[in-house]
């Protein structure tokens, strides 16, 4: 039989722990985490044993989790959380129970927390925020990023390393955390489209053609060309993005018909990266009899290691790619 919903507490009045987790938007297993580890439990228990939690209690977790949603560690949030002028208004009672040793400062192993290990600590709110699967905080991260740092070190030391932590919780987890992989890389996704300048106009185009990117047949992950595609276009360079799993004909089509200064082919996993693709593109001609030229291929992506590409470079992240592109236009990259 269908339980009837629970009814929402009055204001003011003392909620349960399924009730506030809610509100919060965490698990109730984090709100017991917090008060076994941090004291964050609430100030009076019914009958010794069951949880209620009073406003006072429900303004010192609403403090704890914008805190670690900004990426402050949880031992320090929670030190913040409990100064807040609400802790002070926080029933008195017996001494707490033995919460066992404290973690080290600044590592949480809170359930759900990803993890990240050495990052910037925007990693840290960015996770937090996707985990708890609110958007409007994840963009607001992602924005504040690539506004302090630039798109380039955002994407490199901010959107990627989460995105990696979310991808082995994922792995880990028995398929858990799928959810929250799939919110992260659609913002990411948003965030760097909002970044790219509009394209060059085709009259600005120099002499040597676009960059075409494309991700090769099979290949549906396109993140790291997105950031490449706005990190090319902060440096004016012309580009012409073709996405994900571009089949060959399609593929060698486009080269003719643009007469590329380079083609960057992404391959995620190796079962992707395709040797033969390369070399055909990399062979492919156009122009007048007696001046043909030919596209300076990029294989890019980790599923092209331990693959045959001789003659081609192989840049090693965004800012390599950056570097590379720039030298065929005699370009600068940004910050140069």
């Amino acid at each position: 039989m269908d339980r009837e919903p629970e009814q929402e507490p009055a204001a003011g009045a003392a909620v349960t722990t399924g009730a506030l987790a809610r509100r919060l938007g965490v698990s109730p297993t984090t709100l017991r985490t917090w008060d076994r580890r941090y004291g964050l439990g609430p100030a009076v228990r019914a009958d010794g044993r069951h949880r209620r939690w009073t406003p006072e209690d429900v303004a010192v977790l609403t403090a704890m989790c914008r805190l670690t949603s900004a990426g402050v560690p949880p031992a320090e949030a929670a030190r913040a959380a409990k100064e807040t002028p609400s802790a002070a208004g926080r029933t008195a009672g017996a001494p707490p129970p033995d919460r066992g040793p404290a973690p080290a400062a600044g590592r949480s192993r809170a359930a759900g927390a990803l993890p990240l290990g050495e990052v910037r600590q925007e990693c840290r709110g960015l996770a937090r925020a996707a985990v708890r699967l609110d958007a409007a905080a994840v963009e607001a991260r992602l924005a504040s990023a690539v506004a302090e740092h630039g798109l380039t070190v955002a994407w490199q030391e901010v959107m990627v390393p989460t995105l990696h932590a979310v991808g082995r919780k994922w792995a880990s987890s028995g398929d858990r955390y799928v959810e929250v992989e799939h919110l992260l890389s659609w913002h990411v996704s948003t965030t760097l489209r909002r970044h790219t300048p509009p394209p060059v106009p085709a009259g600005d185009t120099p002499a040597a053609g676009p960059v075409l990117l494309a991700c090769v047949p099979g290949e549906e992950h396109t993140l790291p060309l997105e950031a490449l595609n706005a990190a090319l276009g902060e440096l004016r360079l012309p580009t012409r993005m073709f996405g994900a799993a571009v089949p060959a004909p399609a593929l060698a089509a486009a080269v003719r018909r643009l007469g590329p200064a380079a083609v960057v082919l992404w391959a995620q996993a190796r079962a992707t990266a395709s040797p033969p693709l390369a070399r055909d593109v990399a062979a492919t001609e156009w122009g007048v009899r007696g001046a043909r030229r030919r596209p300076l291929v990029v294989p890019a992506g980790p599923g092209w290691a331990g693959r045959r590409t001789r003659g081609m470079p192989r840049p090693a992240g965004l800012r390599e790619a950056l570097d590379l592109l720039a030298d065929t236009y005699g370009s600068a990259p940004p910050g140069e």
